[in-house]
């Protein structure tokens, strides 16, 4: 486990990416390649191209693969996390659900038992640990949780995104914390809560109202759940002591219990 080289994968079957997911099958069980694709997708995996040719070339040039591995080993030691393999591949330029930032140059999704990212272009390294501190946050805290993927409601979801990005600024810095972190004003927030997200926090998953709150689009402010877990985290640990290996484990409902809803 550990970093999977899946530069070698590329370099044979860039072009070919259901391909690629033939590999994939083991990690993924009931889904055929094309399936585990179009999941994929969803989150950031390239579309043969030649930008995103341009990109693989500069992850190996970068040598990627081992700059993942460094970073991953010292947040697993530090956290005395959990080792699981971890799936590298180019980021698609356009479209998907973008993630950490309104300029996408990465991205990631992760499982109790697998991770993935979603890599382009970027200057400074320093990104590319916030990315891997946050995936590897949610991977620590669904192993914790220990729940069916089913049963996490929305409350479940923002928390898991807040605490992740909220690891992301005590381990690398709040000049690394995603842009969705800082889009709305106390105030602003307050009123998305009474107004769309208090009365739905226990909706499941599995329910198509739980994405549009998470995510946000149309009249739904843009990632209206990943900032308002951010500022609900943040807020909690106003009065709170921090620990991110303790952070795994607090149950979601322990961050609003002191909220007026």
């Amino acid at each position: 486990m550990g970093i999977i080289r899946t530069d070698e994968w590329l370099k044979e079957d860039f072009d070919r990416p259901v391909k690629i997911c033939e590999s994939l099958l083991p990690y993924f069980k009931g889904l055929k390649a094309n399936e585990i694709y179009n999941l994929l997708l969803k989150y950031g995996m390239y579309r043969p191209g030649w930008r995103t040719q341009k990109n693989l070339e500069s992850m190996i040039e970068n040598n990627i693969w081992n700059q993942v591995e460094k970073i991953f080993f010292k947040y697993k030691t530090k956290w005395s996390g959990t080792n699981i393999p971890i799936f590298i591949f180019p980021l698609e330029q356009k479209g998907g659900i973008f993630f950490r930032q309104e300029v996408r140059n990465k991205a990631g999704v992760s499982f109790p038992d697998k991770m993935f990212l979603f890599l382009s272009h970027y200057d400074d390294p320093k990104e590319l640990e916030a990315l891997i501190v946050h995936e590897y946050h949610h991977v620590c805290r669904l192993r914790a949780l220990n729940k069916k993927m089913e049963d996490y409601t929305l409350l479940d979801s923002i928390i898991i995104e807040g605490l992740a990005e909220y690891a992301v600024l005590k381990n690398c810095g709040k000049e690394y914390v995603a842009n969705w972190c800082h889009i709305y004003s106390e105030r602003e927030l307050s009123l998305f809560w009474n107004h769309f997200l208090k009365k739905q926090l226990g909706k499941k998953k599995t329910e198509r109202i739980h994405d549009e709150l998470l995510y946000g689009g149309g009249r739904i402010p843009a990632l209206l759940g990943y900032a308002a877990g951010y500022n609900i985290v943040r807020n909690f640990f106003k009065s709170e002591n921090y620990s991110t290996k303790l952070s795994f484990n607090i149950p979601a409902a322990n961050f609003i219990e002191k909220m007026e809803i």
